[in-house]
């Protein structure tokens, strides 16, 4: 097989096919609605599921976003995994080192020694490397945790005396 038997079928344009973004906006059904087709595989209702991503979206931390919606952290957390986000509160090594205690290559004690982690954080993390997050439900939170909408708006309306302006570099 030579090159012209490789190259055959190829051409050059001299313009680039303008792709986009695909987007779907499903914005006008409230949260709690599209997470209510996941509710089997979910820890919480979904219109606590639905408190946590929008409060944890604006900005909030784990903790105070499940706080908002009235679950434990934990619950907050795993919510926030089976819908797509990441909250593996350790690093690459740490969740090797669980993925080793999983497959019984460690004790636990050896583990949770090794990887630094609080009882918590290594409880989170064997969750998270347990359980993927449940197949589609990342699509269903479109718009919500996009750096767009009225979240991501009132955040830089806080900021704003905090950011560069770009004639500040010249």
């Amino acid at each position: 097989m030579g090159l012209s038997d490789i190259a055959a079928g190829l051409e050059v344009t001299t313009e680039q096919r303008e792709r986009g973004v695909a987007a779907v906006d499903a914005t006008d059904t409230p949260l709690a609605e599209r997470l209510a087709a996941f509710a089997a595989d979910l820890p919480c209702s979904p219109e606590a599921a639905a408190t946590v991503v929008e409060t944890y979206a604006g900005g909030a931390s784990v903790g105070a976003s499940a706080d908002a919606a009235g679950l434990p952290p934990m619950t907050g957390a795993k919510a926030l995994h089976l819908l797509g986000e990441s909250v593996s509160p350790l690093g690459p090594t740490g969740r090797n080192i669980v993925r080793d205690w999983l497959s019984a290559d460690l004790s636990r004690a050896d583990a949770l020694a090794l990887s630094g982690a609080s009882e918590t954080a290594f409880a989170l993390a064997a969750y998270v490397e347990t359980h993927d997050p449940v197949p589609g439900a990342r699509d269903a939170l479109e718009g919500a945790l996009s750096p767009s909408g009225d979240a991501a708006v009132a955040k830089r309306d806080q900021l704003g005396d905090t950011l560069d302006d770009a004639s500040d570099f010249f």
